[in-house]
């Protein structure tokens, strides 16, 4: 076991990903790595409540017949590296011995590398595959006479029991809804009247990325955004086109497809940076994905490099325009008390609070932060083999809920919104930050 020592108190810096490399994916050299970290976590334990891949790596060396990594068979790596769902919260909240300390534990790029080498070597099973296609099963539950087919069906318990037993997608989660006119569909003739103004920071006009899942699943949020934005003389266009951003696909470990995504996204987004647009999409997994990931993955990259300078969380946004005096607080509506989820893609962007910064502007309103993660985690909640486990996660941030008795309860992830209202079953919806805002401008 490696022998505990004073960690790193700087600021955590990220080495690019060298996935290009060969080496990358050489098993051995991944096992080798992999029983490095997982040693050095197991002398700290820092992390054990942040997901199940801590507890499970931790288990397997209590239980094994040493008690120390080395007692663990190689084949059960595999298990640790499923519950990872790349959060990042590890790497940016709790590892003392993260970069620049000198023993370079990266763990969630560690857990991706072993994704990676996984889907080079064995593929991916269909479920898997379909529940990352966002852009294509959006599309197809999208077609006005199957997207109502589709919504009822996900709301019948006896075909969530089929859907269990044929594909092993968890009858108990929560599916979102799908919306024959999308977000895209909704703003394509929109042209906002409005001169922008510049501030130090921002240019004063959006484009907006509307992603996968605020395009079809919940396109409210988008047009709420719009609304709110607009409302604050900010003009939103809408990216001309897009894909999905590949967080589904890196999360499977299928790095070349989010390189496709790459080659069809970074073009026109920097196209945009050139013609002077600041970039805003609503989800923060998304922003996460053009802020860091690819980032990391293309270094080299100076379109990459341009528009990670440009794409920004909503409510960062708004706060720079605050503080830049441009944002209205002509509320007309308090929202009272609010129970309000900090998204973990959204904390591990070192924005601060922004969310509750901005909310809290509006008269007679509390927010109560709760920075703990939902377990939802992309598709991790809807898998069968992993669905009680995501509850389990999430249960503290249910039972806060329960304990503040919000007027309203709210998360900046959709999916983590709806994770929280499984929890709860008792009716209850969750609403975006963005509609509580809009709420309060009374628009």
């Amino acid at each position: 076991m490696a022998a505990p020592r004073e960690g790193n108190l700087e600021a955590p810096t990220r080495h690019p990903l060298d996935w290009k490399n060969p080496t990358f994916y050489a098993r051995e050299d991944l096992l080798k790595e992999m029983e490095r970290v997982f040693d050095i976590c197991h002398g700290c334990r820092r992390c054990v409540s942040l997901c199940n891949a801590f507890p499970t790596l931790f288990d397997l060396v209590d239980e094994s017949e040493t008690m120390e990594v080395d007692g663990v068979a190689k084949e059960d790596y595999w298990k640790v590296v499923e519950h990872c769902y790349l959060c990042d919260l590890c790497y940016m909240t709790k590892c003392p011995y993260v970069p620049p300390h000198e023993w370079n534990v990266d763990f969630p790029h560690l857990m991706l590398r072993a994704k990676a080498v996984q889907f080079r070597e064995k593929g991916a099973r269909f479920r898997d595959r379909l529940l990352t296609a966002t852009d294509t099963v959006g599309k197809l539950a999208g077609i006005p006479v199957v997207a109502p087919v589709v919504n009822a069906a996900n709301r019948n318990p006896g075909m969530r029991k089929l859907l269990e037993k044929t594909l092993d997608v968890s009858a108990d989660a929560i599916l979102p809804e799908y919306h024959s006119v999308s977000l895209r569909d909704r703003l394509r003739t929109h042209a906002p009247a409005l001169v922008p103004r510049p501030g130090e920071k921002t240019t004063g006009k959006v484009a907006l990325y509307a992603t996968c899942y605020g395009n079809r699943n919940e396109p409210d949020i988008g047009e709420d955004m719009v609304a709110v934005f607009e409302h604050n003389g900010i003009p939103v266009t809408l990216v001309p086109k897009e894909r999905c951003c590949g967080m589904p696909r890196l999360e499977l470990g299928d790095l070349d497809a989010v390189e496709e995504a790459k080659n069809a996204n970074i073009p026109v987004l920097a196209k945009l940076v050139d013609e002077g647009f600041d970039i805003v999409a609503p989800v923060p997994s998304c922003v996460l994905m053009y802020k860091q990931e690819l980032p990391l993955m293309f270094p080299d990259d100076p379109d990459v490099q341009k528009v990670k300078a440009a794409i920004y969380d909503p409510f960062e946004y708004l706060m720079l325009r605050h503080r830049e005096g441009w944002l209205k607080t002509d509320f007309k509506l308090p929202l009272g008390k609010v129970a309000y989820h900090v998204a973990c893609h959204q904390r591990v962007q070192n924005i601060g609070m922004k969310t509750r910064d901005v909310l809290q502007l509006v008269p007679d309103t509390e927010i109560v932060p709760i920075e703990r993660c939902s377990g939802h985690d992309g598709t991790y909640a809807v898998k069968k083999e992993f669905h009680a486990v995501s509850m389990k996660i999430g249960r503290p941030v249910v039972n806060k809920v329960k304990q503040i008795e919000p007027d309203h309860y709210s998360s900046d992830c959709p999916m983590a919104g709806h994770q929280i209202e499984n929890g709860l079953k008792d009716g209850r919806r969750p609403e975006h930050p963005l509609t509580l805002l809009r709420k309060a401008y009374g628009i």
